[in-house]
């Protein structure tokens, strides 16, 4: 990592709100891969992430991360769009949503972005989302693909629970699950159930275009 990256995750990590503002503009003005950026401020929320279920940071902190991280998103999302083909026709339907006792929107807002302009059909059902409510919005949207997000670590029990609740809803085998977030791997996918997860955007398109093949034909 790079002096001027390692600096930016220190600033997003430590609430350095303005001085992280200005870090990352200063990194987009001189043609840093906004991509790079933002996958930056996702390392930096693993370390808030990790101080926040230490005792060091509490939900303030938390907050406050997330709201420097939508800014920086916004510097991004422009830059972006100028290098994205988007496609003219509307790929799988994704439905993507924060899991109960989760509040964190962070990183869900970047996927449904980068989702949304390579031509996937996103419908975000926000943050802290109940099991019921999912199984209710996956009759009505009729998904291909449900991306269950989640910050803390608590969340990997409430996204294997909404996984279980999919499945007994008889609603399983018509749909891919993604998990995305934290500090996910693989054998949290494996305790989950899902059927792959993501360590940032351009991981959660690159799954959900895989599998857009498995829809051509439904």
């Amino acid at each position: 990592m790079e002096e001027n990256e390692k600096r930016l995750v220190d600033l997003v990590a430590d609430m350095e709100e303005d001085d992280a503002l200005a870090c990352a503009r200063e990194m987009l003005d001189s043609g840093v891969n906004p991509l790079r950026v933002l996958d930056l401020c996702r390392t930096a929320m693993d370390i808030v992430g990790k101080r926040f279920e230490q005792g060091e940071y509490f939900l303030p902190e938390l907050i406050l991360a997330g709201e420097v991280l939508d800014q920086i998103g916004a510097m991004a999302k422009p830059l972006i769009i100028q290098t994205s083909d988007k496609p003219a026709v509307k790929l799988p339907k994704v439905l993507i949503g924060t899991v109960h006792g989760d509040l964190h929107d962070i990183g869900k807002n970047i996927v449904t972005f980068m989702l949304d302009i390579n031509g996937f059909e996103v419908k975000d059902i926000g943050i802290d989302v109940p099991v019921a409510r999912f199984i209710e919005e996956i009759k009505e949207f009729k998904p291909q693909i449900v991306a269950l997000s989640g910050f803390l670590t608590l969340a990997f029990d409430s996204m294997k629970e909404t996984i279980e609740a999919i499945t007994a809803a008889g609603l399983r085998d018509q749909l891919k699950i993604q998990i995305g977030g934290g500090q996910i791997d693989e054998t949290i996918r494996a305790y989950t159930g899902a059927d792959g997860f993501g360590l940032n955007a351009v991981d959660a398109v690159t799954f959900s275009r895989k599998w857009t093949g498995d829809f051509s034909h439904a």
